[in-house]
């Protein structure tokens, strides 16, 4: 069987995030999204709750689950048996981090191989970073991410003060 892991902070999930994991899905038998803890990105949402919108999101996704980590990537996809590791591409900036990231991941694990899917053009712009600048600008983001995640982020940024 092959397994696959796409990791992410999905702080929210986006469509460009949804674009890559029902693509990558298609690529293994099973693919696991790794939600990630990351504090370093100040996340608008709690583990749990991201963990609870992918859920959520992918569930009309048959091969595909979600598990939350917070370990090193290679550790985590050790442990879920996973031989290919999914990473979307937007731009050229995006390319060079995963490159590097590849690299090193290679170094650690050469059995796992980092395979990139570009993102759909309509979706490249998409970054979650910017889904939440927008929103908490009193911009529409319904075009990034999902109704149901557009108001579960619109409510978050508002009684956060935005």
């Amino acid at each position: 069987m092959r397994i696959g892991v796409y990791p992410g902070t999905f702080d929210p999930i986006t469509l460009g995030h949804m674009d890559i994991i029902s693509r990558g899905a298609k690529l293994v038998d099973r693919l696991i999204i790794g939600v990630a803890t990351n504090p370093s990105k100040s996340p608008l949402f709690t583990l749990d709750e991201r963990v609870a919108q992918v859920k959520r999101e992918i569930a009309h996704i048959d091969n595909v689950e979600v598990v939350s980590f917070d370990a090193l990537l290679m550790h985590f996809a050790e442990a879920q048996g996973a031989s290919i590791i999914v990473r979307g591409l937007r731009a050229v900036a995006d390319f060079e981090y995963e490159f590097q990231m590849a690299g090193m991941n290679q170094q650690l694990n050469s059995e796992i191989e980092t395979v990139f899917l570009m993102a759909d053009v309509a979706l490249q712009p998409i970054a979650s970073r910017l889904v939440k600048e927008i929103a908490a600008y009193g911009g529409a983001i319904d075009k990034f991410v999902s109704e149901q995640m557009a108001l579960e982020v619109r409510e978050r940024i508002g009684r956060s003060g935005g």
